[in-house]
């Protein structure tokens, strides 16, 4: 079976399974995206049009694949990949001088999940759809970043989650000295502000 036509029921009746890309699913993704990303430690403060616009983008690559997971029919959480070679330089370039060939790696977009939806393994599923579509456009790697917060910031959580052991679990490395900066405005900022944002790969 084709591994992204597969409909992975997990525990809940949360149902994974690749998504089109039609408008809907682009707007359901977008607010998703802006309701995640606003938690720590992200601290997005997004707004629709862009969000829409930048995950068109995105999606526009023939190989990208979009991953949503469902619940009685609403979408709780989602996931998105593409070839690198199809990113903007800020995330290119650094993988490239680290050896990374950007037509044989695949970039790892956003995975947001609704906090009630953890734990039940959709993580996983998101990251074996994604590897999947990876293998079928003939990647030998996989990479993401994620942000860097320092551990004295004012808006961390007592509880704040750390993903690096679930990353490590998963076959992914953070890649020494690679890192690139984006910008976005935090919740708490009036303007935008660029975060250091650290990749993590593995090889296939």
């Amino acid at each position: 079976m084709d591994a992204l036509a597969e409909r992975r029921a997990l525990r809940g009746e949360v149902v994974v399974e690749a998504a089109a890309r039609d408008l809907e699913t682009l707007q359901v993704l977008a607010a998703l995206r802006m309701a995640v990303f606003r938690d720590w430690p992200y601290l997005y403060n997004g707004n629709p049009v862009d969000e829409a616009a930048y995950l068109a983008e995105f999606l526009s690559d023939p190989a990208a694949v979009m991953i949503v997971a469902r619940h009685d029919g609403r979408a709780v959480g989602a996931a998105t990949a593409s070839r690198l070679a199809r990113q903007p330089a800020a995330l290119s370039e650094p993988l490239v001088r680290a050896g990374f060939a950007a037509d044989d790696t695949f970039y790892f977009g956003e995975s947001v999940l609704l906090g009630d939806y953890r734990g039940r393994g959709i993580g996983h599923a998101f990251f074996d759809l994604r590897e999947a579509a990876a293998r079928a456009a003939g990647a030998t790697a996989c990479t993401f970043c994620a942000v860097v917060r320092g551990e004295r910031h004012p808006l961390r959580p007592e509880n704040a989650r750390d993903l690096a052991s679930f990353w490590r679990k998963r076959g992914y490395a953070p890649l020494d000295g690679v890192t690139t900066a984006m910008d976005w405005k935090d919740r708490d900022r009036p303007i935008s502000t660029f975060h250091q944002m650290q990749f993590w790969a593995r090889r296939l």
